[in-house]
Parts: structure tokens; sequence; C-alpha cells
């Protein structure tokens, strides 16, 4: 079995999106099939066929989100001790070389990346080129556009 790390919020987030699945949107979708099917014909009752539609997606879900929580291993960084090593939930502020400029990534699992909010997948170019490394090491980061290198400015537990 593959663990799939997640930070404890990530957990929290996905345990939310469960309950709301099974205790909202299931009893809405079976209501609205059951409204459906009191129009008669099924064959031409788009209204049925959309509610079957949307109880295929819900339950592929909730059966998705309870996969990934089984799987899961919830790491929670503020329980490590903080050091100047790149680990996984760690906050990194990474210098572009080339450029000078400075971005800051949270490094979280997959289903909570989310670039905009600068929380990158660990298994995203930029992640696994910083795992392992301290401050003061310069990594190179394969990306589409070529290699970049970083040096690493700070390491935060956050």
């Amino acid at each position: 079995m593959n663990r799939v790390p997640m930070t404890v919020a990530g957990e929290a987030n996905l345990r939310a999106e469960l309950e709301r699945l099974k205790k909202v949107d299931r009893p809405t979708i079976v209501k609205a099939i059951a409204d459906a099917r009191e129009h008669g014909d099924l064959k031409e009752n788009a209204e049925y066929h959309a509610a079957r539609e949307q109880q295929s997606f819900c339950e592929g879900r909730i059966k998705e989100i309870e996969g990934k929580l089984a799987d899961s291993q919830v790491i929670d960084i503020n329980s490590i001790p903080e050091s100047s090593k790149v680990i996984f939930g760690s906050t990194v502020s990474i210098i572009n070389v080339e450029t000078d400029e400075e971005v800051t990534y949270q490094i979280v699992g997959e289903d909570e990346a989310d670039v905009k909010v600068s929380k990158i997948s660990i298994t995203s170019p930029i992640a696994r080129a910083l795992i392992g490394k301290e401050i003061g090491d310069v990594v190179t980061v394969n990306a589409p556009s070529g290699k970049i290198e970083y040096e690493i400015d700070q390491v935060k537990h956050i």
C-alpha cells in the first residue's frame, strides 16, 4: 500500500468535504431522483438522468476521498522540531539565482496543492528538488522552460 502524505489542514479539508457529500449532497440528490421519478416516463426524463449523473459523481467522489483518507499519512509539521532542512510540510523561501526573484512555497500533498496560495505538491519538480536540502544550498529545478537554479533562503515550520 502506498502512503499518501498529507498535512493536518489537508486532512481536515477532505474530511469536511466528505461530511458535506454524505450529509448534504447525497440526500439532496436522492430527493431530486425521487421527484424526477414522479414525472413519469424515465426514458425521456432529463431531470432524472441529470440527477442520476450527479449521484454517480457524488458517490465516486465519496469513494475517492475515503480511499485517500485510508491511505493517508498525516504529518503535523508543528510537532517536528525546526531545522534548516526542507521536509514535507515546511514553508521554503527560495531565490532565483539568475533573477534574484524570491518566492515562498509550502510543500504539501497532491490534493492540497494550489499555486495561487503558494502551496506546491510534494511531487512537483520544485518540491522534489528541494526535499532534503538545507538553507544555503543551490538546487537545480528541471522546469518545462529549462533548468532553473534556486538558492534556499529560509525554511519554516508554519
